[in-house]
């Protein structure tokens, strides 16, 4: 009797490992959640006119490592009227965060904030690379909404988020 019950003991743990291993295996595969499916989404951020840097190709792809500029560049653009309107892009300062540097330019003109490029995000990891994906353009956004770095960081990427905010600030004072 003491056989029998040793041999089904036996059958239950084999059983619950192998249900376990393909458990994990299901659960590995598929994304978790609703924001973990969004974040494996590509959105498309169109490059910023008048910037003298590209954006960075992100989800795959290294993102190029840009050098600082020492001096702000100005270039004039016309708007449909005829007047000319300088724009200034400003390279701000390379942000270290614990997963690499973050870099962007900034575009001005006057003092209004037209635009904000990435130039270095991490990128080395896939969760890196789905945090770039959301992290830039949402804080893009924000800094063209509020004209400054005093915005809230994305959740989920607050390294990123504050080595973002960081270039945009070290941009914002560099213009004269």
């Amino acid at each position: 009797m003491n056989g029998k019950w040793r041999g089904t003991a036996l059958f239950l743990g084999i059983f619950a490992v192998m249900g376990a291993t393909f458990g994990l295996r299901l659960y590995s595969a598929a994304p978790q959640t609703a924001i973990a499916a969004s974040l494996t989404q590509t959105p498309h951020t169109p490059a910023t006119k008048g910037s003298a840097a590209a954006p960075a190709t992100i989800g795959g792809a290294a993102v190029p490592a840009a050098k600082p500029a020492t001096a702000p560049s100005a270039a004039k653009t016309t708007t449909g009227s005829g007047a000319a309107t300088a724009v200034t892009n400003i390279t701000g300062d390379p942000e270290n965060t614990p997963y690499g540097n973050v870099q962007v330019a900034v575009s001005f003109s006057g003092k209004k904030i037209t635009g904000v490029t990435v130039l270095q995000v991490p990128n080395s990891g896939n969760y890196d690379q789905q945090v770039a994906q959301v992290v830039p353009p949402t804080l893009r956004q924000e800094v063209l909404s509020s004209q400054s770095a005093n915005v809230n960081t994305v959740s989920g990427g607050t390294y990123t988020s504050t080595g973002y905010l960081q270039s945009v600030q070290s941009a914002i004072d560099k213009l004269p």
